[in-house]
């Protein structure tokens, strides 16, 4: 069973036979706009079937179709679309081992790590690796899952502290850039500020709480590379409800690190009360849309 398909509202299927039955329901009920497919040679063709369980979320199953018409369902994976620019930095994809799935990379400074990513539009991507055509991106739209979250109270900043902070944050992510391209002024400088802020923040957390100290973080989490802890500051929120099974997930749109993204959560996975300016502390799965230059 895939982890995270409790956060599209799916917490009560934990069995394997249970989820087997509900991916066999949810082939045989699927309309022809739900499904489709993509031929990858004479004798194999990749499906997808996407069950919209509440809007932009939901599960992706794939498999191959026979001369019949009939889908068996081979892996699923549950969805989240976001149609928020998260970044226009390049992205590199790289297919997976073991099955037809692809991850995507970004180097965004503004995260400080290279960002990997599950790839969501996975049948636009092979179609254009087909038809030769261009697989550069423009842009990505990132969004994640998470099975276990806590809401934080926000930090307490003047306008003049937030202005600040951007004007900062653009000048380092400045710094980051020209380092990358050699700059030994830039990395020298850089050095030096991660120095001070080490010493800074080694001061102030003998008498302060961690989480008044940093204002959002991004950090890998565990082994597998696609998986993040986080904390962000919600700009906006939806409650909304998985049509098949009743349950509430929130779908949270989530500024860290400069970078938007949504998270879905499932209510009863999520601890406090989430309003926007509030933060968002947990780990996710992260996935993205890549939008391709025609």
């Amino acid at each position: 069973m895939h982890k995270f398909l409790r956060a599209v509202g799916f917490s009560m299927y934990q069995k394997k036979h249970d989820i087997e039955t509900l991916l066999a329901e949810l082939v045989d009920e699927a309309s022809p706009a739900q499904i489709r497919k993509l031929q990858l040679d004479s004798e194999t063709n990749l499906c997808q079937v996407r069950a919209e369980m509440a809007p932009d979320m939901g599960i992706d199953i794939y498999g191959e179709m026979d001369s019949l018409g009939n889908i068996k369902p081979e892996y699923y994976l549950p969805y989240l679309l976001n149609h928020d620019l998260s970044s226009e930095v390049s992205c590199s994809i790289q297919r997976h081992t073991e099955k037809e799935t692809y991850a995507g990379l970004l180097d965004d400074s503004r995260v400080g790590i290279s960002l990997i990513f599950y790839l969501e539009n996975v049948l636009e991507y092979r179609r254009r690796l087909l038809a030769r055509e261009s697989t550069d991106t423009s842009y990505v739209n990132l969004s994640a899952m998470s099975v276990k979250g806590k809401i934080l109270l926000p930090l307490k900043k003047s306008e003049k502290q937030v202005e600040m902070s951007k004007v900062a944050a653009k000048q380092r992510n400045d710094l980051m850039e020209a380092a990358r391209n050699g700059d030994e002024e830039a990395m020298e400088t850089l050095t030096i500020e991660d120095i001070d802020l080490y010493s800074q923040i080694s001061r102030r957390v003998m008498k302060e709480d961690i989480y008044s100290i940093i204002d959002s973080s991004f950090m890998p989490s565990g082994i597998e590379c696609d998986q993040y802890a986080i904390i962000g500051d919600i700009v906006h929120l939806d409650l909304v409800k998985n049509k098949m099974t009743g349950e509430d997930i929130y779908n949270l749109k989530i500024d860290c690190n400069d970078v938007i993204f949504h998270v879905a959560i499932n209510k009863i996975d999520l601890m406090g009360e989430p309003e926007v300016g509030r933060r968002f502390k947990g780990q996710i799965w992260m996935m993205g849309t890549a939008k391709f230059r025609s």
